[in-house]
């Protein structure tokens, strides 16, 4: 129980997006990931996903190969340009060993086949939320590497985050930026949240291998 609440709350500022042309599926993987306490958000067409892009950009983006006869692949490209560092999941109906590699090549961070298994699926998805850095499909010769999170800090979380890592302690930070020690803990909090910190050492340790 103390997992699954864990799980839940770890989740719950986070959006995953399902693009399927097929409405079954995209209800059914919606109810798989609400429960897994995230939000969900689902698109027919690749229309709808950009235009949902220019709103919110998704923590996860989990995507049929084929989206009402359009390939995905150009889609995938294009969202990995993005640069958001959010994974990107895509179901294919069929084993399709060369597509699976272009995909992957793509960015992509999985391949999952139909049947989904669904417990892999969650699994995955957990697991890529756990990964602090994202490394990209070749660009011109080099692979960027994204730190995921980075980009959603607040400009006070973002001074927070430096004393920490300069070893203040939060007395010591609270003095310098004139809030509280407190105050200092819940921006903590939430860095660490934003970036998949499990304590402070793995929060240094994320921002020294950036």
């Amino acid at each position: 129980m103390t997992e699954v609440f864990y799980h839940n709350s770890y989740n719950r500022d986070r959006l995953v997006h399902i693009v399927d042309a097929d409405l079954p599926t995209s209800e059914a993987l919606s109810v798989l990931f609400r429960l897994e306490g995230f939000q969900t958000e689902c698109s027919s067409t690749m229309a709808q996903l950009l235009s949902a892009l220019e709103h919110r950009h998704p923590d996860v983006l989990v995507m049929n190969m084929v989206v009402g006869g359009e390939d995905s692949l150009p889609m995938l490209r294009r969202f990995k340009s993005m640069r958001t560092g959010a994974p990107v999941f895509l179901i294919s109906e069929e084993s399709d060993v060369t597509r699976a590699v272009e995909a992957m090549k793509a960015g992509c961070a999985d391949v999952i086949t139909t049947p989904i298994d669904t417990e892999r699926l969650v699994r995955a998805v957990r697991d890529s939320l756990r990964r602090d850095v994202h490394v990209g499909a070749v660009q011109g010769g080099w692979r960027p590497v994204e730190i995921r999170g980075f980009n959603q800090l607040t400009p006070r979380e973002r001074e927070v985050l430096q004393l920490i890592t300069n070893g203040q302690s939060n007395k010591e930070a609270g003095r310098e930026l004139g809030i509280s020690p407190r105050t200092i803990e819940v921006h903590r909090a939430r860095v660490m949240e934003k970036l998949g910190a499990r304590n402070t050492a793995d929060l240094i340790r994320i921002v020294l291998t950036s």
